[in-house]
């Protein structure tokens, strides 16, 4: 029986409000947002990676993830998720996938481990009484995505429908949404007093 942990970014969106895709965008240090949720998945253990990307975007991604072009621009999120999860099924080696929009780089690796030890079908991270992301999934219910025996229309219609469990996490990068650069600089100060 499998045992690992699958990481999946969720980074296939135009990114209109950022001013250009999200996975591309870059945080101070000067990693891609991308290319941080990748450090943060596979800090936390997860093997393997797979990340969706926009359908208009050329790929020029390390090759410590997985990546899938989607097939056309303007997917729902629910749509990208389904297309990564039929691709990491191909993969034996896990029973767990931690799924991250790619809007949420400053997740830490520590995050990842808590809920891939959660006993649930599905995990969400609660900071200060928040829920955010990433969400963690067991592969039974990614298998009932992909199969449409569960399909949504969103993960969080989902989520509704099974048991999941809310994991206290001491992790602003969990609720930080950085889908604006305004977004952005707010969550970095943010990150930075916690």
């Amino acid at each position: 029986m499998a045992t690992g942990v699958a990481g999946l970014i969720l980074a296939g969106g135009a990114g209109t409000r950022f001013g250009g895709p999200k996975a591309f965008a870059c945080l101070p240090d000067g990693r891609t947002f991308l290319a941080a949720c990748v450090e943060v998945l596979r800090a936390g253990g997860a093997a393997p990676v797979v990340a969706t990307l926009p359908s208009t975007e050329p790929i020029a991604v390390a090759g410590s993830v997985d990546a899938i072009t989607l097939p056309q621009p303007g997917l729902p999120m629910f749509d990208s998720l389904t297309v990564g999860l039929r691709r990491l099924l191909d993969d034996a080696g896990w029973d767990r996938v931690v799924v991250l929009p790619v809007d949420h780089p400053l997740v830490r690796p520590a995050t990842v481990r808590a809920l891939a030890a959660a006993r649930a079908d599905a995990a969400n991270p609660v900071h200060r009484g928040k829920r955010g992301h990433p969400i963690m999934l067991r592969r039974t219910l990614a298998e009932r995505i992909v199969s449409g025996a569960l399909p949504g229309p969103t993960l969080r219609d989902v989520l509704h429908a099974v048991v999941t469990a809310d994991v206290s996490i001491e992790d602003p990068g969990t609720t930080a949404n950085c889908n604006t650069p305004d977004a952005l600089a707010a969550a970095l100060a943010a990150v930075a007093r916690a």
